[in-house]
């Protein structure tokens, strides 16, 4: 299941629009900035945003998948 994931993203991000929206997704989902805000509830939202772009992050990379990412769909 995460190799077809892995494929998927691939041929989704590898491409012009794609790279846009990743980069869009970075800037407006933390990637680039501290999630921390003060409040412990919006940190935690602020993290689960950003660890959305860095599992897309993952599927386009080569390294073996973290445990967990296997059996997650």
């Amino acid at each position: 299941m995460i190799e077809e994931l892995r494929e998927d993203a691939k041929h989704i991000f590898n491409t012009n629009e794609g790279e846009r929206l990743l980069e869009d997704m970075k800037h407006r989902y933390g990637f680039y900035t501290p999630t921390f805000r003060g409040d412990h509830c919006e940190s935690a939202y602020a993290e689960g945003q950003r660890s959305v772009v860095l599992f897309i992050l993952s599927l386009l990379s080569d390294r073996k998948p973290i445990e967990g990412e296997e059996d997650s769909g």
